[in-house]
């Protein structure tokens, strides 16, 4: 296997991009609604205030749309990652039911609206194929599909590894099923798209303006920034896996979570249709996930995960995430890297997004590494809180937002975690293709075979 370096450490996403917005350059004295935060739920709650008549300015730490809004992966699914069971053991079946529909309404929103508001962003409804890493959890995989198929009307369908290969050109996985309602984007196009939207909409942007604190006052707020002091009868905090000690009440309820990405160099059309004969956007059922996809030209591989215990730096992700990639598809051993870069993600520590104001500030964070579309739908759903709009309710506001004793913000307990996560990984898929090439008669993944019932 060859030395893994990436030409360029920037996100691959960014080349797409043929012009960076203008920001404002001066700070107002005051707005109706200050936004703090320039991706997907800053952008989206700003474009429903400014539409609702507001006086609307964002602000972010560094250039308009830097953060995860621009880094992610671009695959869209129904963002609500506890099961149905294990909401209703929680909250009641009433409570669960409108928790898990409000994924399924996040997932059919961000379609409509790119559509109907013109955006330019590469969408496509690709769908998602689930890879199982072991046999038992193909059966786990298969066992929950039906489940949400009859209980929720969740459409997809089971593949056995037998029939693997119309999906994905690999034999690392043992079957896995299809979402055929999952979706896949440009991510820094949507994020450049909003920010024109914005604008137009007469949204005031400055970038490399950090929010330092903020300070209740009889009718508002005063927010000191990087580049003076504003007042504000609105505030809404749309950082998510970038957020800072600005609101510790947030700060200690979030996660920061760095994901790792690699892009390979463009590469010959016959091995992107053997490699994604469907052009479907890919995860896996490991704790600790890949997820991977085509560029929207079908050129080149996006690759990303979770590539140790502790953060680190993209000269030692990078060749972790190629040896990752190389294993699942053997076929790219050799094959060049264009970029490398990483994001920060936002976890709850109850694997939920929440909404909502706390001491009147307005926030929707905590993705849990499923935000494209769910941060823009709570973004839109908080413009609509601001604007006192009974629309803007939803099923995440009046959950409890849990912490933990002692935790502040750093992750201290993640290194430990991620570890287990990872060695299980390993060890299960290991001995899973193990068992498969010692079984007597292996049937390769390319071979027919009875198709589970389902």
């Amino acid at each position: 296997m060859k030395a893994a370096v990436a030409q360029h450490n920037h996100p691959y996403w960014l080349d797409q991009i043929a012009h960076k917005p203008v920001d404002a350059k001066e700070l107002p004295r005051a707005v109706d609604v200050l936004v703090v935060g320039s991706g997907y739920t800053g952008l989206n709650a700003a474009i429903e205030t400014a539409r609702g008549g507001r006086s609307t300015l964002v602000i972010d730490a560094e250039e308009p749309g830097f953060g995860c809004s621009t880094r992610n992966g671009g695959q869209i699914s129904t963002s609500v990652k506890p099961s149905l069971g294990k909401l209703t053991s929680k909250f009641g079946e009433k409570k669960a039911r409108a928790i898990r529909s409000e994924g399924e309404a996040a997932l059919a929103w961000i379609g409509d609206f790119i559509e109907r508001e013109g955006l330019d962003c590469d969408f496509k409804r690709s769908g998602r194929f689930h890879a199982a890493h072991t046999p038992g959890h193909y059966e786990k995989l298969a066992r929950d599909a039906d489940r949400m198929r009859a209980d929720e009307g969740i459409e997809s369908a089971v593949v056995p590894r037998s029939e693997q290969h119309r999906e994905l050109g690999t034999d690392a996985y043992f079957g896995g099923v299809v979402f055929p309602a999952h979706c896949a984007l440009q991510p820094a196009k949507l994020t450049h798209e909003l920010i024109r939207l914005a604008q137009s909409a007469g949204v005031e942007i400055i970038g490399h303006c950090p929010a330092l604190s903020i300070e209740r006052g009889a009718n508002g707020f005063f927010v000191s920034t990087g580049k003076g002091r504003i007042r504000a009868r609105d505030v809404v905090i749309a950082t998510n896996g970038y957020s800072g000690p600005l609101n510790t009440w947030l700060q200690r309820r979030l996660i920061p979570i760095g994901s790792y990405v690699i892009c390979t160099q463009e590469l010959p059309q016959n091995l992107m249709d053997e490699l994604f004969p469907r052009d479907r956007i890919a995860s896996d059922s490991c704790k600790v996930v890949y997820y991977y996809r085509p560029t929207p030209d079908r050129k080149r591989i996006i690759f990303g995960g979770r590539v140790s215990a502790r953060e680190t730096d993209m000269a030692t992700a990078t060749p972790r995430l190629y040896r990752d990639l190389c294993r699942i598809f053997p076929q790219l051993d050799r094959t060049e890297l264009s970029h490398a870069w990483s994001g920060y993600v936002a976890y709850t520590f109850d694997e939920l997004a929440h909404a909502g104001q706390h001491e009147g500030q307005y926030f929707a964070a905590g993705y849990c590494g499923s935000g494209v579309s769910m941060a823009g739908y709570l973004g839109m759903r908080l413009g609509q809180k601001v604007l006192g709009l009974k629309e803007g309710r939803t099923a995440f506001d009046d959950l409890p937002f849990p912490t933990r004793p002692l935790y502040s913000g750093t992750p201290w307990f993640l290194p430990a975690a991620v570890s287990l996560f990872r060695f299980k990984d390993a060890w299960q898929w290991s001995r899973a293709l193990k068992n498969q090439r010692g079984s007597q008669n292996p049937q390769p993944a390319n071979q027919q075979a009875p198709r589970r019932q389902t």
